[in-house]
């Protein structure tokens, strides 16, 4: 009997430059661009497997899909599905973790870089004409902020946060993580392993890549940012809900933070109300970290290694 293989959310990864070809010699495969929550069970009933990003399934969903075995979670992050009302239904999870750490290094330095040299509100200017009308052959508007030297504190030592560490010891900082792992330790020399509570007090520059937990939600808010620095600067390429946003955004306003910039945001889309779009030295890109066109073709083939080993009773990055 043909499997039958739903995607119910495939735009986001796949908007066309992608070939969903690997998956439909797999069985009988079906993909919407989206799914609205209403429309997630009817598109699913007959499901053997489906594969989704954002789509949740919780336990009141899977109770309507007797037929599904199999959910691959085109994301590193699996908090989309109820893993113990999956377990109870018998029904194996995978996600795909690793595929996206070269390019959300890659953003996370960019963010950085903006901030430090203002590139986008310097290419404004030239574009208003202050440069043509310029006395001099150079002039900033802001303060240029060299790098070398500053403090690097990563908060969450994955795969993420090493590589962003290497990134910033090539640029002469001094690198600072913390992790919650009560056995972590560290290879690498240039890195030293500190509290919290220290990292936030001695970084010129806090950059988060953990993932989000009961524990971690709303880590950054006005407690702790009244530890930091006044002059450093705040990065999030990892879960907007680590950030409490009102906190941020008085912190941003008051000088009590130099900058932020943000590829996720609590609510996606966000809202227009969302009080960190009028703050101070605050910028954005829409949650596109992990999606260059290298990362996203890693993705496709991870979920279908995940998936093609299930079929052969293996285990490949099952979170259930």
């Amino acid at each position: 009997m043909t499997l039958q293989i739903t995607i119910l959310d495939g735009e986001a990864l796949n908007p066309g430059d992608l070939s969903w070809s690997d998956l439909e010699q797999l069985g009988k495969l079906t993909v919407y661009p989206q799914s609205e929550p209403n429309e997630v069970v009817p598109r699913a009933i007959n499901a053997d497997a489906v594969f989704t990003n954002k789509v949740l399934f919780t336990k009141e969903v899977l109770s309507q899909l007797p037929k599904l075995k199999y959910i691959g979670i085109f994301a590193t992050g699996y908090n989309v599905v109820d893993l113990a009302a999956a377990r109870q239904r018998g029904i194996s999870v995978t996600n795909v973790p690793g595929y996206s750490t070269e390019s959300v290094a890659q953003l996370t330095l960019a963010h950085l870089l903006n901030l430090t040299f203002r590139l986008s509100d310097h290419d404004a200017s030239v574009k208003h004409g202050d440069w043509s009308q310029c006395p001099n052959f150079c002039y900033w508007n802001y303060p240029l902020i060299e790098l070398s030297g500053l403090t690097f504190g990563i908060v969450g030592y994955g795969a993420i946060g090493r590589r962003v560490a290497q990134i910033a010891d090539v640029f002469g900082m001094n690198v600072l993580a913390y992790t919650p792992r009560a056995d972590s330790k560290t290879t690498d020399h240039f890195v030293h392993l500190v509290d919290l509570e220290t990292l936030l007090k001695q970084s010129d520059v806090v950059s988060l890549h953990c993932p989000l937990t009961a524990e971690n939600r709303g880590m950054i808010n006005t407690e702790t940012i009244a530890l930091m620095k006044p002059t450093a600067f705040l990065l999030n390429m990892s879960r907007g809900s680590l950030i409490e946003e009102q906190g941020l955004a008085d912190a941003l306003n008051s000088g009590h933070l130099a900058g932020a910039g943000l590829d996720v945001l609590t609510e996606e889309p966000p809202k227009p109300s969302n009080p960190l779009f009028h703050a101070r030295n605050c910028f954005f890109t829409p949650h596109i970290a992990w999606a260059t066109l290298a990362a996203r073709k890693r993705l496709i083939q991870i979920a279908v290694d995940n998936f093609h080993a299930f079929l052969n009773g293996k285990s490949q990055n099952d979170v259930t």
